[in-house]
This record gives structure tokens, sequence and C-alpha cells, in this order.
């Protein structure tokens, strides 16, 4: 063979290899669905370690049975085919941290947020937000203050407590008939809050105030309060805090001899209280911003699908962390794109039909005529007594007394 056909045909060849090495290169490169550019992350925060990680948990395992129904689906938004990714994180339960937590979903570019569990992470983690435009959607937060700030970016999709405490408060003068009522909180924005709106409800309505007591997030030893308490003989007690707290207080309580029932708001309607408190949670009582998991229009089959997936019971906000991914996504639907500066307009235009019921948000960004459940603890479980919806009458549902 003559020395320069050899050279033109490895010239040849290796020009040919370089094609076929770039069609194979542009063949992995950038498919539809399958790179990093259609990849949409959502945000996730709540507490994941800690004594409230029970119920941060429960939200984180709402919101990723969403995305892994929605991926399974198949999910196309402008043209794109897109793969949702959770991305979550843990607050703590703390304020400062809940802010940090922001900022670091902030600058992995999350396109929207579920979270945080508590009004105390949600109000310092919305400001990192609306500087950022990026939509947030608390499963739970239910201090009025959360959506009175003025950002455009802050949703719920629970009852706020300016629902859900005279809710509570009706239902125990109706019911209960005090004519002494004390109240304490564990001193965080959703204790304070939550307490502050009963406390208002039940003194409107002819009761006494005869304590108002202040703990913390922390603390499990309440009996110097609760003896304090005891002296003033009230009827009711009535505590705005979390389950960590009120299942020792509840114990306590019947080690000293306090007869008065006890009650509270959503974050002590869970199966922990029963555990934490013992026998001594029989008859207490707590309401819950939503309707009953079973009376949910997809509440029976979440549970179901929960329960498969992760063989756990829901806990508390898991319906509600499911569908706030929903509610992002379908807002990235209407808008055509998953850019938050193009699809934020169209979350606060919501009118979605969800696991927990008819979803639609008000101007400040509050679930519109979100229902409130009153619950008692009968048997070693939790019982539905009533559901409240605004604008509705109270419809019973009080379980049968066994003789």
């Amino acid at each position: 063979m003559p020395l320069i056909f050899a050279m033109t045909s490895a010239r040849a060849f290796g020009a040919a290899l370089l094609v076929a090495i770039g069609l194979m290169v542009a063949g992995c490169g950038k498919q539809p669905g399958d790179t990093a550019n259609d990849v949409v992350k959502i945000g996730l925060a709540a507490p994941i370690t800690g004594p409230q990680a029970h119920i941060g948990v429960d939200i984180r395992n709402g919101a990723q049975l969403a995305v892994q129904d929605i991926n399974a689906a198949g999910l196309t938004i402008g043209g794109r085919k897109i793969k949702l990714e959770l991305l979550a994180e843990d607050d703590e339960a703390n304020p400062t941290k809940a802010a940090t937590v922001a900022q670091k979903l902030v600058d992995a570019k999350v396109a929207g947020v579920v979270g945080h569990f508590n009004s105390g992470a949600s109000i310092p983690a919305s400001k990192v937000y609306a500087d950022a435009g990026i939509p947030q959607i608390s499963p739970s937060s239910t201090n009025p203050k959360y959506t009175q700030q003025g950002f455009k970016t802050t949703f719920r999709v629970v009852a706020n407590d300016d629902q859900q405490g005279p809710v509570a408060a009706q239902f125990a003068l109706a019911t209960l008939k005090p004519h002494k009522v004390a109240v304490i909180d564990d001193s965080t924005a959703y204790g304070q809050g939550i307490a502050d709106t009963f406390e208002a409800a039940i003194k409107a309505g002819g009761a006494q105030l005869v304590a108002r007591e202040h703990t913390s997030d922390k603390d499990t030893d309440f009996k110097a309060i609760l003896t304090k308490v005891k002296g003033l003989q009230p009827d009711l007690i009535f505590f705005g805090g979390i389950d960590p707290q009120a299942g020792p207080m509840v114990k306590q309580m019947a080690e000293l001899g306090l007869k008065a029932r006890f009650m509270g708001g959503d974050g002590i309607q869970t199966p922990n209280l029963i555990k934490l408190a013992g026998a001594a949670a029989e008859g207490v009582l707590a309401s819950m911003p939503g309707l009953p998991k079973e009376r949910m229009p997809g509440g029976s089959r979440f549970l179901e699908k929960f329960k498969a997936q992760f063989h756990i019971e829901v806990e508390l906000f898991a319906p509600m962390g499911y569908d706030a991914v929903y509610v992002l996504v379908e807002a990235m639907k209407r808008a055509g794109s998953t850019d938050p500066a193009k699809f934020l307009p169209e979350v606060g235009k919501t009118d979605y039909q969800g696991i927990i019921g008819p979803i639609a948000f008000d101007a400040k960004g509050d679930l519109k005529n979100g229902p409130v459940t009153v619950y008692v603890v009968k048997d070693g479980k939790w019982d539905t007594l009533e559901v409240v919806t605004p604008g509705a009458d109270a419809k019973r549902a009080a379980p049968e007394t066994k003789s």
C-alpha cells in the first residue's frame, strides 16, 4: 500500500471516528426529562429531627408521595418533560435555623417550597422566600401573621387561628359549659397565637379566665404551673402548643389530681399525644384545621397508599403536604413554565380539588372556607366530635357513649 494512501485513509478514519464520537456525545447530552435542566426541585422544610420530628417527617412523607405520584404519571410543562425532585431540609422547629434553611433552599434554586410546619419557623422564613420571589405553601402554619405581612409568596392550605381558636372556644362553651378557664401556651408564635384567639372567644362567651400562663416548647415539667392553676379550680385548661409538651402536661395533671378537662389545638391532635399521656389522655379535646382524614374527598385512598409506601399511619399534616406539591405543579402547568416569576401569579388563582377538599386562596394567601374539626380521645384513639365549615352550621358526629 502506498504511504500517501495509507496516511489519507488514516486521516479519513480519524475524522470519521471524531464525528462518531461527537454524535455519541450529542446523543448522551440534553434529552427532555433526562437532564439537570429538566429536573425541577421542590423544597420541603420542617423539623426532621428533635421532639417534633414525627410531625415533620409526616409532612415530608406526604410531599414525597406527591412527587412520586406526579413523576409516575408523567409531567410535561411548556412542552418540556419534567421530573420533580424533593429537596428536604430540617429546620429543627427553630426560627433562626428556619431562615438559614430557607436561604439554603433559595440558593439550591427550588421552584417552590412546601413548609414550614411551625408558624414560628414559617414567619421568618417567609421573608427569605419573598425576597427571592419563590412561592411558599405551608401545610400547617396557622398563626394569622404568616399571611398578614403583605408578601405575594405566602400561602397556606389550612384554616388559620382566627378561625380555629373561636371554633374550639365555641365548642367548649356549648358542650363543656365551663365557668372558669385557664390558658397556657408554649411561648411560640403558634402556641401564643391560638391561645390568644381561644382566650378572646372564651371570654366573649361569658367564661371567666382565671389564669394565663406561659411555658416553652422545650419544657416537660409543668407541675409548678399546674399546682398554681389547680388552686384556682378551673373547669377547663386550654393549651397552645405541641404534643411533646401536651402529653406530659396531661399526665402530670392526673398525678396532681387536677380534674379540669384539657383542650388544645392541632399541635396536640396526634397519636403521639396519646402515647405520651397514657391513660390520662382519655377525654382530651383538640381542634384541627381540615376535615377528618377519612372524610377527605381522597382521604381513604391516600391513607392506604401512605401506609403501603411508608409502613406507618399518617400522623397529622401529610395530606396537606401532598396537596401543597400539587398546587405548585398545577400553577406551573397553567403558566406553562417552572420559573417562579412566571407561575407565582397562578398560585394565587388556584381552584383545585385536592385530597383535603377544595383549595382556593384569598388575597392574603389564606385558605378560603377552611373547615375545622373538633376531636376527643375516646378508648385510646381520636374520635370526631364536630366539623365546622365557615358559613355553614356545625355538623355533629359524636360517637355513641358506651354504657
